[in-house]
């Protein structure tokens, strides 16, 4: 049975920034996923020690805090950073998120992950432009970038029903 590592506001859980769950509309699919015994949830920032609520992270360019093209794999390296909307610089914390949360998947033998987009962590096809103004930009976040690197497949909480058609369909291969 294939594992599948799911961001943990996505099954119910109020562990968002804001202290909310997010709902994704595949209710039916996770709840099958669920007592299958499929899932692995997580939020990697609560697994590090981020309270809940906590303030608003974005990604943003090593000089000055500048904008540009920074993403996910950009933290990894080390030329980029996650700044809160305080100015707190958190990057520390969310690259130990990324690598504990790589480190679980490869425990669990996940090979998918289902994250939570939008996130400094878990955006897997658009993330925030670190200009804390609600724009939006395609790329992803410092967890998503790690299991990719690890090669976990990260799916957006939109593919949900793609990553069951994938898996339906290896179960009939096997």
């Amino acid at each position: 049975m294939e594992r599948i590592l799911i961001s943990a506001c996505l099954i119910g859980r109020p562990v968002r920034y804001n202290g909310t769950a997010k709902a994704c509309g595949s209710d039916d699919i996770l709840a099958r996923w669920k007592t299958e015994h499929r899932l692995v949830s997580i939020c990697p920032e609560i697994s590090v020690g981020f309270p809940t609520p906590r303030p608003p992270a974005e990604i943003r360019g090593p000089i000055n805090g500048s904008m540009g093209d920074f993403q996910g794999s950009d933290v990894l390296a080390g030329h980029a950073s996650i700044v809160e909307d305080t100015g707190r610089d958190v990057t520390e914390l969310y690259v130990r998120a990324a690598h504990e949360t790589v480190v679980l998947a490869q425990e669990k033998g996940c090979r998918h992950a289902v994250l939570t987009d939008g996130s400094p962590s878990c955006g897997s096809s658009f993330i925030y432009d670190g200009t804390f103004l609600g724009k939006t930009k395609q790329g992803s976040g410092a967890t998503a970038a790690a299991l990719g690197q690890a090669g976990i497949q990260v799916w957006a909480e939109t593919d949900i029903e793609a990553l069951d058609a994938v898996l339906k369909a290896a179960s009939f291969t096997e």
